[in-house]
């Protein structure tokens, strides 16, 4: 029973070929996970400070009001 979890990193970064294979893993993951996010649709873009006619991801519209209030609470 030989898996990555018990192996180990300090075994792993003794070879160079080993953590090389393990770093082109992670970033083929990675690659892999950001390709598959969706596309945000075209009409919905942010164009400089205008927020008019804005939805939010339930397709409630807000104003820049919405937005102030956002920011007062946060802090």
């Amino acid at each position: 029973m030989c898996n990555a979890a018990s192996m180990g990193f300090s075994r792993l970064f003794r070879s160079r070929w080993a953590a090389l294979f393990w770093s082109a893993g992670i970033v083929w993951t990675a690659y892999d996970v950001a390709s598959d996010a969706p596309e945000p649709p075209a009409g919905n873009a942010v164009s400089s400070n205008v927020v008019e006619g804005q939805t939010d991801a339930t397709g409630a519209a807000f104003d820049a009001r919405d937005l102030a209030i956002l920011a007062n609470a946060t802090g």
